[in-house]
C-alpha cells in the first residue's frame, strides 16, 4: 500500500477528490491510502491561526512555520518520505518528472505534500524538511491543494493495479515525446463523420503505422517543442 498525505488548510478538497472514480477503487482495493492532515490542528493559536504578518513588511500574510512542522512531524517515517513542496518556483511538472517520482515512491512507500496558501510559507520549513519544490505552469494559484492533486494522480497511474489496464500507459500522451492519436467508438457514423477505414480493417501492422503517423501530426501541429526533444533526444 502506498500513503499520501497532504497538509493543507482544507482537508474537504482533497477527501472530496479521492471519493470518486478509479482513484476511490484503488483506495478500497487497498492500493492507496489517503491521509488529509489539517494544518490548523497543530496551531497553539486559541483561534487556530497559522498565519502572520512578513518580517521586514510587505502584502499579504505568511503561513507560519511551527505547525507545519508539527504536522510534519506527526507522520509516522516522515524523516524518510519526500516532502513535496508545491511552488511558482519550483521544477515544472511533466512526464519525465512524474515516472521519476513514481520510482522514487516505490522505495518510500510514501509521499507528503505540503500546500501552501497566502503569500507563501516561511522559507525555515523549506530549507529543514522540504526535498522537492515542483510547479504544474506558469501561474499561480490560490492554493496549493491543485497542484498537489494534478501531481498526485499524475504519479498513481504509475503504481501498478491503479488503472484497469495498465497497457495504456504505453500509448498515452507525451510517451516518446508524441501526443496520443485520435481516438474513436461506436456508432460508425456521427452526423457526417466517419471512422476511417484503416480502424474498421482489422490490420493491426496498418492500425499501429496509422496510430504513429497521426500522433506525429498531430504533435507537430500543436505541441513542435516536443518534436525538437524527440530529435534532440535521438542525436
Amino acid at each position: 500500500m502506498y500513503n499520501f498525505y497532504y497538509l493543507t488548510l482544507f482537508p474537504a478538497i482533497i477527501n472530496t477528490y479521492f471519493s470518486e472514480s478509479i482513484m476511490r477503487r484503488s483506495i478500497d482495493n487497498h492500493i492507496l491510502q489517503i491521509h488529509s492532515i489539517d494544518i490548523r490542528d497543530f496551531s497553539s493559536n486559541k483561534h487556530n491561526r497559522v498565519d502572520d504578518y512578513p518580517y521586514g513588511g510587505g502584502a499579504g500574510m505568511i503561513m507560519q512555520a511551527p505547525p507545519i512542522i508539527k504536522a510534519i512531524e506527526s507522520i509516522e517515517n516522515h524523516q524518510k518520505t519526500p516532502v513535496i513542496f508545491l511552488t511558482p518556483s519550483g521544477i515544472p511538472f511533466n512526464i519525465q518528472e512524474c515516472k521519476k517520482l513514481a520510482l522514487k515512491l516505490k522505495k518510500s512507500k510514501q509521499f507528503i505534500f505540503l500546500c501552501g496558501h497566502y503569500e507563501g510559507i516561511d522559507q525555515r520549513v523549506i530549507d529543514r524538511y522540504v526535498t522537492d519544490e515542483y510547479s504544474i505552469g506558469d501561474y499561480v494559484l490560490t492554493g496549493g491543494e491543485l497542484p498537489a492533486l494534478v501531481m498526485s494522480d499524475s504519479i498513481m497511474r504509475q503504481i501498478g493495479g491503479v488503472l484497469g489496464n495498465n497497457e495504456s500507459l504505453k500509448e498515452e500522451s507525451f510517451e516518446n515525446n508524441l501526443l496520443e492519436y485520435p481516438q474513436y467508438t461506436r456508432p460508425q457514423m456521427v452526423e457526417d463523420m466517419p471512422v476511417p477505414d484503416v480502424l474498421l480493417s482489422g490490420n493491426h501492422a496498418k492500425i499501429k503505422e496509422w496510430r504513429k503517423k497521426r500522433a506525429t501530426e498531430i504533435t507537430e501541429m500543436k505541441r513542435p517543442d516536443l518534436i525538437k526533444l524527440k530529435n534532440n533526444l535521438k542525436s
